[in-house]
């Protein structure tokens, strides 16, 4: 299997900080714990970007596996993986389809 590149748009980077800061407030050390498995599903979607479906157009969609309701949407642009968004599940959904 061919190695991919992997590139994380700012606005998921942002939007799992700001998750994490959330999380911490509500029990500290929860921030750390939603970043360790944000950062595990970014790499298990790197590892094989294919094996999750097709979602919306292009995008996939790999869903945390832990307790934690959120998902990473992602591209796969020939030998790179775009993280789009590391999205709550049930918010606004969608609204990371503009992104480049």
């Amino acid at each position: 299997m061919a190695e991919h590149r992997l590139r994380v748009l700012k606005e998921a980077r942002t939007e799992a900080l700001s998750a994490a800061d959330q999380y911490e407030e509500k029990r500290p050390g929860l921030g750390v714990e939603f970043l360790a498995a944000a950062q595990e599903a970014i790499q298990t979607v790197a590892s094989n970007p294919l094996r999750w479906p097709l979602v919306v157009g292009v995008y996939r969609r790999f869903v945390v596996q832990c307790r934690f309701p959120y998902a990473i949407y992602y591209r796969v642009d020939g030998s790179e993986v775009v993280i789009v968004a590391i999205a709550h599940q049930k918010r606004r959904p969608g609204y990371w389809l503009r992104r480049r």
